[in-house]
């Protein structure tokens, strides 16, 4: 190993997010609504193992050699068959950390109405669809619920090789669930903090 292994290794490297191996991403999808400016929510289907019934964006797991801004176009256009020509991507929002296990790219577009025109849920993957007018979002903040993230050390953690008493004390956490309370279909957790940040970013 010498210096140069590393300058080969390093040079005109992106960082990523440490530890972290899975990446996911999704579409935020604007359209022009009968109420103005809306947002567009699946309902997941209930054949699904992973969350089934549950309000979010297209979206899924980005694959080998996939930029997460293809990833959420892919992803849309197999749940709802909207052409990935048929939406103008504005801008990727702040990617959020499932505390430690994934990393989620928000991307913001607006979804032509004749992407709207082609739209046919995939019955695989998703139960129905429904609009959300942004107007609506702005006037009713979410309820904020929050959870402690305490840490759970395994016994045979090796507290005297590191030199540190078994009360050290670990750090633990805490993250919150907001819940916009629409009507039938509540929209919360990772789903409902990509709505509030725009929301909050647009107020």
């Amino acid at each position: 190993m010498t210096l140069n292994d590393f300058r080969t290794r390093w040079t005109g490297h992106e960082p990523g997010i440490q530890d972290v191996k899975q990446q996911y991403a999704v579409l935020v999808p604007l359209v022009e609504g009968p109420e103005g400016p809306s947002l567009l929510f699946e309902v997941r289907a209930s054949t699904l193992v992973h969350q089934p019934g549950e309000v979010c964006f297209p979206g899924g797991r980005v694959e080998p050699g996939e930029s997460p801004k293809d990833c959420a176009l892919r992803e849309t256009f197999e749940e709802l068959a909207i052409p990935p020509g048929e939406v103008e991507l504005i801008a990727p929002l702040d990617r959020l950390v499932q505390q430690g296990k994934f990393v989620m790219h928000p991307f913001l577009g607006i979804v032509s109405p004749a992407g709207m025109a082609a739209m046919t849920p995939s019955p695989a993957e998703v139960d129905s669809t429904f609009l959300v007018p942004v107007e609506w979002l702005l006037a009713h903040p979410p309820q904020v619920y929050s959870y402690e993230l305490k840490p759970q050390v395994a016994p045979d953690f090796p507290y005297d090789s590191i030199g540190f008493p078994r009360g050290y004390r670990w750090r633990s956490g805490e993250t919150t669930v907001p819940v916009y309370p629409w009507p039938d279909r509540p929209i919360w957790g990772l789903t409902g903090r990509i709505v509030r940040h725009l929301m909050e970013e647009m107020a």
